[in-house]
């Protein structure tokens, strides 16, 4: 039987960074240190787990079937142990965009906050809201369609999604009409995958875009910046409507994503404590 549980326990956490040097500073370890680790791992197993390369390293097959194993079973034993360490001090981290935060949550934390004193609540502002498991996330707030398999996925607040550009930028739609001004605008994106202006596209009939003019910008809130600054249009919401009032801000289209909006999302299996299911709770009264 393998014994050296430590080293195997090393693994699985080195297994989710793509270099040893990454995995070094994540781990606040040398990088020496974690090497000589997995060689002893190794040499007890007789394979390699790991495929050394001059971009990182990478799991081998049998690495990759071993992390499989180990990580379902670390985890179940990791979330017992959260349950556990949950009583009787409750503790919650929730994710979300400051966006969101500073517009939406902001006003009505506070009724939170006096119903559950007992609960020490954080809130992490976050641009990428994924991986919440490695991110210490026990439960965070997504806008989008609402389809993704990463995590658990629960309808919070549907709030259509439409296109918004400075006054210059609706003048410009005024002028030349919607089609060929998107042929002309930036299109600004919040990351890489995202599919939310080829959703609004064909949802307004509009031919798919293979463009190279887009501008990805992951805060939301300096999103909504770059449009009033002219840098380009962006897909936004309700929760702009101060900067519309202003006029800093215009909807350039009727067409909306109707399906889009903000969704509360858990780790995939993770375990509800109960300072999750009051936070989840709580948001359904809104």
């Amino acid at each position: 039987m393998f014994k050296h549980h430590d080293t195997l326990r090393l693994f699985v956490e080195v297994a989710k960074y793509s270099s040893f040097s990454v995995a070094a500073d994540g781990l606040n370890m040398t990088k020496g240190a974690i090497s000589y680790q997995i060689k002893t791992l190794e040499a007890d197993l007789g394979l390699r787990v790991f495929d050394r390369n001059a971009r990182g390293v990478t799991l081998t097959a049998e690495g990759e079937r071993l992390w499989t194993s180990c990580r379902s079973n670390y985890q179940g034993i990791e979330n017992v142990l959260s349950a556990l360490k949950s009583q009787p001090m409750r503790s919650l981290t929730v994710g979300m965009s400051s966006y969101f935060a500073s517009r939406w949550l902001s006003p009505r934390l506070m009724t939170f906050m006096q119903e559950f004193p007992d609960i020490q609540l954080r809130i992490q502002p976050m641009t990428q809201l994924f991986d919440l498991e490695r991110q210490g996330i026990d439960i965070a707030i997504r806008w989008g369609n609402g389809l993704w398999d990463d995590v658990e996925v629960t309808p919070f607040l549907p709030m259509s999604a439409w296109p918004v550009g400075n006054p210059a930028a609706a003048a410009k739609v005024r002028q030349v009409g919607l089609a060929r001004a998107l042929t002309e605008f930036t299109l600004l994106r919040d990351h890489d995958d995202s599919n939310a202006w080829s959703d609004w596209l064909e949802t307004a009939g509009l031919p798919a875009q293979d463009r190279k003019d887009t501008l990805i910008i992951p805060d939301p809130n300096v999103r909504v910046q770059a449009v009033i600054d002219g840098q380009g249009i962006a897909l936004n919401d309700a929760l702009v409507s101060r900067e519309m009032s202003e006029n800093q801000l215009v909807r350039i289209s009727d067409v909306e994503l109707a399906n889009y909006g903000y969704f509360v999302v858990m780790p995939k299996n993770s375990i509800r404590s109960a300072s999750v299911d009051a936070f989840a709770n709580w948001l359904e009264q809104f």
